[in-house]
């Protein structure tokens, strides 16, 4: 009985690892740099905000470009999740675990030597899979930001910000430790992202949703 429970545990580490191997490599997937070279677009790292994210290639003019991008970098983050929830439909920490390597892969993604984006759009697909009642009412709060103050950096940093919060209102009767625990991670390094938004934020140098490359 012993040898079988040690058995079964190994098996899952490794499993669990190889889960996460693959999430970190499916988060690292660059998105926006691959559909700006389908469209002919210029790298998304060399003008605007440097960022290879939605956003930035919205500021090539190319909404549809845009758009796939956006589409892209959270379904990524919402596959990944899904299928560790498939195959260990029991073990949240194992979930966790990997909804943080493909966050992480689109930070940090390893075909871009270690960088990436800050992340948004696949913390968007992460949420949608843990919790797709946390992720619309994430959705409703960046909308609602993004309209009233055209700042993308102020809408994702106010969401960021809100995650763990209502996570703990809406689930406060059966929370899942391991989910909130990612989720505060998550929000704390989308923050830590937009530092340099936030410097600007303070100076008024950011830029707004639909302005132009430079």
């Amino acid at each position: 009985m012993n040898a079988f429970i040690n058995l079964s545990t190994i098996t899952l580490i490794l499993y669990s690892a190889f889960a996460t191997v693959l999430a970190y490599l499916m988060g690292s997937i660059p998105f926006a740099i691959i559909v700006s070279k389908l469209f002919g677009l210029q790298d998304p790292r060399q003008f605007g905000s440097g960022n290879p994210g939605a956003t930035n290639v919205l500021r090539s003019g190319n909404k549809k470009a845009a758009a796939l991008t956006l589409i892209g970098d959270a379904f990524k983050g919402w596959l990944a999740v899904f299928i560790a929830q498939q195959l260990f439909t029991h073990y949240s920490t194992t979930i966790a675990i990997v909804a943080i390597a493909v966050f992480l892969g689109h930070i940090y993604s390893l075909f871009l030597h270690f960088k990436g984006g800050k992340g948004v759009a696949t913390a968007i697909g992460v949420l949608l899979a843990l919790s797709p009642l946390l992720a619309l009412s994430l959705i409703i709060i960046w909308v609602l930001m993004a309209v009233l103050f055209r700042y993308s950096s102020l809408a994702a940093i106010v969401a960021a910000a809100a995650a763990p919060l209502l996570y703990l209102q809406l689930y406060s009767y059966h929370l899942n430790n391991a989910y909130l625990a990612t989720i505060a991670f998550i929000s704390i390094v989308l923050i830590y992202k937009h530092k340099t938004n936030i410097q600007k934020l303070l100076t008024g140098q950011e830029s707004k949703i639909g302005a132009k490359k430079k």
